[in-house]
């Protein structure tokens, strides 16, 4: 027999021949799609029960009895959360899932691409027993406190599995609530029954039950905020210690100013009452977080103690309580979804956050929550950054409505060249834009306020959310001005390299400034934050305690000198450093040509960084042009 010995090049052809002939991967065969929700009744109810008094190892106990699931049924843990916008529900927190039926264990199985979701595998069963706990962070590391030694917060949408198929406002379900004895606790949520440290809430939806959170604790009171009004306002307030509870007439007659002149200003209210569930703590983490008939609001456990330190932040109340509004009664079509596991879409979050962060300041002064002067300094900050943003250079201002589906971590290494959630601030100025174009266009005659009273003001007393798109935005402002206001909004939305919407500032009555004299609005921003900030002089946000850059802004001094966010600064033109040394560093280098000379630390490396510097230090302010009538001003004073 004759052999024949193929060659190290056949052999290679013929291998390469029968891979080719040989089929690839395909994709493995698609998951069943969950349910769409429905706009039907749902056949059963939840009655839950849930258990939040171990605050000392701060985990909640959760039970609940579901009828009417069908068999092969699928629960839900709410994703997609109202007011955050983003898919970020804290299912890493949901522990000990057991669920049983007739005594019997039931199966679950969590579906493998909707991980929010867990198929029941329960035949033809009544009832079924779900219990689990939620683990709320028990430290900095893991989140902001949720459960404190004195006082708690509780989220719904934390602590609540519902069935899938069906709008959550089609979802009946009841609760019944356990505390630590003696706490009191503030919510939306209308009271049944109470004995010792239980309370039972009257019958609701899914959807209420989410929109109404809950606030404890030990030590609280509660201010009523429109005393005789047939439809209540109060703000409950939860504290660390008794004596933070102390708020003084002044400060409760700015707060009664607020809801004044929200009325003013809306002429329409959509609740049947109104709580501001608000803590003052230095332990839980502070949030603002809208709902239709209350809101989450956080703030130092000296807020009132110390009201005069704490201006910073006295927009948070207004921002919050305008979302009744602006947001939870008059929503974008596209951000409102039938339930908690449909994703949101956030295109016009430049009105549901933008405008309401315009109504926020606009408010606060207003009501006499902050001084004119403190105001205009605030909108002085606000257009300095925007008129310096690097990042405005390649990203749009309607991109970054994406960001709290995109950017889950919000600690940037270059935020003003990345950008992020700018749609509140900027947003704000753009609305300023559009006011104030109004005013003059009318002569005085109409101005922002005529639309939010159309746009928002609508079916007063009414709870049912209205949609709205571009377009409707479009034509009420139309309504209230003729005008392009279809290019006017799209110019400032989509365009890139551009100005900055400072349009309202300067039609306002004033001018953007820089000089030495720090920004005061900016320095109690500062305090607050721990930090000294140097952002348009040469580029750096420093922390106070730890003398760690916190940021760097694009292309300033400081980013040629190739600092970056993280750095310890050591010494300063061979001096020690500290905030008041490098200021006077920069100071002085307006009349040298020497570059400034830092020390920096980087992990296990030291350097030297010269700052090519000589401008001196620049804070932002507004000064007033009296060639232009003074229409923020009028903005700004109350009606």
């Amino acid at each position: 027999m004759k052999h024949t010995l193929l060659s190290a090049a056949g052999l290679a052809l013929l291998y390469s021949s029968l891979a080719l002939a040989r089929p690839g991967p395909v994709p493995a065969p698609a998951a069943a799609r969950i349910a769409a929700p429905m706009d039907v009744a749902y056949p059963g109810e939840i009655r839950m029960k849930v258990d939040a008094s171990d605050t000392e190892r701060r985990i909640v106990h959760v039970h609940e009895s579901i009828t009417g699931l069908r068999s092969e049924g699928v629960l839900l843990y709410p994703e997609w959360l109202p007011g955050d916008h983003s898919p970020d529900g804290p299912i890493e927190r949901l522990a000990g899932l057991k669920i049983t039926a007739g005594g019997a264990s039931v199966t679950w199985t969590r579906d493998t691409v909707e991980m929010y979701a867990f198929h029941v595998h329960a035949a033809g069963t009544g009832a079924l027993e779900v219990d689990f706990d939620y683990l709320s962070p028990t430290s900095s590391e893991v989140g902001g406190t949720e459960l404190g030694r004195d006082m708690l917060m509780l989220e719904w949408s934390s602590l609540v599995l519902y069935p899938a198929g069906y709008f959550t406002r089609q979802i009946p379900v009841s609760l019944e609530l356990t505390l630590p004895q003696g706490w009191q606790f503030g919510t939306a949520l209308e009271s049944e029954s109470s004995a010792a440290n239980r309370t039972a809430f009257k019958r609701t939806t899914v959807e209420t039950l989410v929109d109404s959170p809950l606030y404890a604790g030990r030590y609280a009171s509660r201010v009523d905020l429109d005393p005789g009004a047939a439809v209540p306002v109060h703000m409950d307030l939860f504290a660390d210690r008794p004596d933070l509870l102390t708020v003084k007439p002044e400060q409760v007659e700015a707060h009664r100013a607020l809801v004044k002149q929200a009325y003013k200003l809306f002429a329409s209210h959509h609740y049947a009452h109104y709580d501001f569930l608000y803590s003052l703590s230095d332990e839980l983490r502070m949030v603002g977080l809208e709902h239709h008939q209350s809101s989450e609001d956080g703030g130092v456990g000296t807020t009132f103690t110390e009201w005069d330190k704490q201006v910073y932040g006295r927009d948070l109340l207004p921002h919050e309580y305008t979302h009744s509004w602006n947001g939870k009664f008059r929503r974008p079509a596209d951000l409102w979804t039938p339930n908690y596991n449909v994703p949101m879409r956030d295109t016009l979050l430049w009105v549901y956050e933008g405008q309401t962060e315009y109504w926020g300041w606009v408010l606060a002064a207003r009501a006499a929550m902050q001084t004119k002067q403190q105001s205009l300094e605030q909108w002085a900050d606000n257009a300095a950054y925007f008129e310096t943003l690097p990042g405005s250079r390649w990203r749009p201002l309607q991109d970054t409505t994406n960001d709290p589906i995109v950017s889950k971590d919000h600690h940037l290494s270059w935020r003003s060249w990345q950008r992020l959630a700018d749609y509140y601030p900027e947003g704000a100025l753009v609305w300023l834009d559009v006011d104030t174009l109004i005013r003059e266009r009318s002569h005085g005659k109409h101005s922002l306020d005529d639309f939010a009273r159309a746009f928002f003001g609508i079916d007063d007393g009414s709870m049912t959310t209205v949609t709205y798109q571009f377009a409707d935005v479009v034509n009420a402002l139309n309504a209230v001005e003729p005008y392009d206001w279809s290019t006017f909004l799209r110019e400032r939305l989509d365009a890139v390299d551009k100005p900055a919407p400072l349009g309202g500032i300067t039609r306002g009555g004033y001018k953007l400034v820089f000089n030495d004299t720090p920004n005061e609005y900016a320095k109690t921003v500062d305090s607050d934050r721990k930090r000294t900030t140097l952002s348009y002089s040469i580029g750096l946000t420093i922390g106070e305690k730890n003398p760690a850059i916190i940021d760097v802004r694009w292309d300033s001094p400081a980013y040629k000198a190739k600092l970056t966010e993280g750095m310890e600064i050591l010494a300063v033109n061979g001096t020690a450093y500290s905030s008041d040394v490098l200021k006077a560093a920069i100071q002085s280098a307006k009349d040298s040509s020497a570059p400034i000379e830092l020390i920096v630390k980087q992990q296990d490396r030291f350097r030297v960084a010269h700052l090519d510097y000589h401008g001196g230090l620049r804070f932002p302010h507004l000064e007033r042009d009296a060639s232009v009538p003074a229409r923020l001003d009028d903005i700004l004073s109350p009606r």
